[in-house]
């Protein structure tokens, strides 16, 4: 039940609901994702830690970066993720924040 409620409050964030929409293409260094959402690290880190605790995605260090990338989420919830992130794609914020990842580079 736990899973359950962590996976949904991950979820319920419109910052968090970016950063997952941000990682659907592929792994994303924490640098690109404060460049694209336009706010400090911390932030960044919190709301990545809460979706690391829901098993929603996975870090990678190397060197003093940390790369971020969507979990495989399998299943009845993975299917919900799926839905989630093909709705998001139709969101005028969604789209701009992509635009925005085409220009930004550590």
């Amino acid at each position: 039940m736990r899973e359950l409620a962590l996976f949904y409050a991950a979820l319920s964030d419109e910052t968090r609901l970016r950063l997952l929409s941000l990682m659907r293409d592929g792994e994303i260094c924490v640098c690109h994702l404060q460049s694209v959402l336009k706010t400090n690290q911390p932030k960044i880190s919190r709301h990545l830690a809460y979706l690391r605790r829901a098993g929603l995605v996975t870090a990678r260090r190397d060197g003093k970066w940390t790369h971020y990338r969507l979990a495989e989420i399998n299943g009845e919830l993975g299917e919900i993720m799926t839905q989630t992130l093909n709705h998001l794609k139709r969101q005028a914020e969604i789209r701009k924040d992509g635009q925005r990842l085409k220009q930004v580079c550590c």
